[in-house]
């Protein structure tokens, strides 16, 4: 599922900054989130540069980012979670901050520091949408299933139509043996996104287990189609590739 790609904070909630006259800081900040998410190093530097001119938070957290594109996550992680503590900003600001630095947690395999930066971000901004599904993300891929259930039931009564959610709770489901339910979320999410890779490897995984061999097949080339690059991609060539030797 969902693996985490780095989230960009809109614009608008900074107010202008004192910097340097040269700088106008709203297009600065956009350039450096752009070069700390498409060339880290670059980004380092320039946030780096622009703290030096007085930029302030922004920078600050331009410098974060770029350490997690750097495959610094401790690091980042700790300076995402100080700019959160630190920042006068609104509630949604700091727990955006949080939720980066879950994602820099979840990168470094400190699944127990994420949890915590998320439900932290949680009591800022109760019920918020993304924190919600990041935090089911975790719960179930550390085998806590019932509980990433229960999360995800929560979000979808907010968002019905939430396809990642939808098939998140789907994937859980079948992993706790209701495959009747999991059936259901999956359609509705095919229903809503046609070609999402993740239901598509996902009903592939219940036709399977319903004998349909063929029609696991086709939606699992069909999610390798829909996302070749992907961990998705990956899991379903490697469940053809396990189903063909079963069949030899």
């Amino acid at each position: 599922m969902k693996r985490p790609t780095i989230l960009l904070v809109p614009l608008l909630l900074w107010p202008d900054l004192a910097a340097a006259a040269v700088i106008e800081p709203h297009a600065e900040y956009e350039a450096c989130l752009t070069l700390a998410r498409s060339k880290p190093e670059e980004g380092w530097e320039e946030a780096i540069a622009w703290q030096s001119l007085g930029g302030g938070e922004p920078a600050r957290h331009c410098a974060a980012l770029a350490l997690i594109g750097l495959g610094k996550y401790e690091e980042a992680a700790h300076r995402l979670e100080t700019l959160a503590e630190q920042s006068r900003r609104e509630a949604s600001m700091r727990a955006q901050m949080l939720e980066q630095a879950a994602q820099a947690w979840e990168l470094a395999g400190r699944q127990d520091r994420a949890l915590a930066n998320l439900d932290t971000g949680l009591k800022l901004v109760p019920g918020q949408p993304d924190l919600l599904l990041d935090r089911a993300v975790l719960l179930a891929g550390s085998g806590h299933l019932a509980e990433a259930v229960e999360q995800l039931t929560g979000l979808l009564q907010a968002q019905p139509n939430r396809v990642e959610a939808l098939t998140l709770r789907g994937s859980a489901l079948r992993q706790l043996d209701r495959a009747d339910e999991a059936g259901r979320d999956i359609a509705r999410a095919l229903e809503l996104d046609p070609t999402f890779p993740d239901a598509l490897l996902e009903r592939g995984m219940l036709r399977r287990t319903a004998g349909d061999q063929a029609g696991a097949r086709a939606d699992w080339i069909k999610a390798i189609e829909r996302a070749p690059d992907s961990p998705t991609a990956d899991t379903a060539r490697r469940n053809i590739e396990l189903m063909d030797v079963k069949v030899k």
